[in-house]
């Protein structure tokens, strides 16, 4: 099978939808795909701009390199961070095994239940396993900054700042506002309990961005997490070795311990070696 560089992946998809829009297959085991739900690509060859422009070939592969970063490295080290709060607070690890054992079953050789995959439904249903991924995207936010470039003149805490400026977000600073995270250095789920989110503000808490240029993975990656951190936990308890002092954080593009993170796995009580 031939592999295709980027670009003609691109190019070559666009040139089908166009066949498809006018009706010009030549081939009558290619029908047409309108009714079928549409692949990413897809989607991102039919957006246009405010001025009804189609993305450049270019900007599309941007937004799906944007996706797969999203996906990947910066998945991984939320998932990180979340194992390593989970054993430092044993209390709140506990609370996600009373959910998992809801969910999936008891722990242990008497049943296996608990080792099958996680369906669309049972993730729907780990609402605390979401809190505390939550709360870990706000005491270590995957991307520890972002960048903006104003389009219009703002007044930011009494200074005004002009158009054409570029300003930066700090969310691992931001998500430690007092006023919105009452004791910002504990590791509290429950805040973003729907009870306890209501009336925060909207901009309080931007692991993701906000806005029209927020991550478009958003959602994926929490769902990624929620099957990663289930699975992980249904098989072992997490202990962590170090305290935060010791972590050493690097703000780089991916917000990291520079001094790696020290876990213990002990494994459930079940028949496995």
């Amino acid at each position: 099978m031939e592999v295709l560089p980027d670009g003609e992946v691109i190019t070559e998809r666009a040139n089908e939808m166009k066949r498809d829009e006018e009706g010009k297959w030549d081939d009558k085991d290619f029908p047409t795909r309108k009714n079928k739900c549409r692949a990413f690509l897809d989607l991102l060859l039919n957006v246009t701009d405010d001025e009804g422009n189609k993305l450049s070939h270019e900007e599309i592969r941007e937004e799906v390199d944007t996706f797969m970063f999203e996906g990947h490295d910066t998945t991984a080290a939320a998932v990180n961070w979340s194992l390593y709060l989970l054993g430092s607070y044993p209390e709140v690890q506990k609370k996600v095994d009373n959910e998992l054992e809801e969910i999936f079953g008891m722990f242990g050789p008497l049943t296996r239940k608990s080792d099958r995959p996680a369906t669309l439904e049972d993730l729907k249903k780990l609402k605390y396993l979401e809190c505390v991924i939550k709360e870990s995207l706000r005491l270590f936010p995957p991307v520890p900054f972002f960048a903006r470039n104003l389009n219009e003149d703002c007044d930011v805490g009494g200074y005004k700042i002009v158009k054409g400026s570029q300003v930066i977000i700090v969310p691992y600073a931001l998500h430690r506002d007092p006023r919105y995270f009452p004791d910002p250095e504990e590791f509290v789920p429950e805040r973003f309990l729907p009870e306890n989110s209501k009336g925060r503000h909207s901009y309080a808490y931007v692991p993701f961005s906000a806005g029209p240029r927020n991550c478009i993975g958003q959602k994926f990656a929490i769902m990624e997490e929620k099957t990663i951190l289930s699975c992980i936990l249904r098989h072992f308890w997490v202990e962590s070795n170090q305290k935060r002092e010791e972590l050493g954080l690097a703000g780089e593009l991916i917000l990291r311990p520079s001094n790696g993170i020290w876990v213990k796995l002990k494994r459930r009580n079940t028949d496995e070696s």
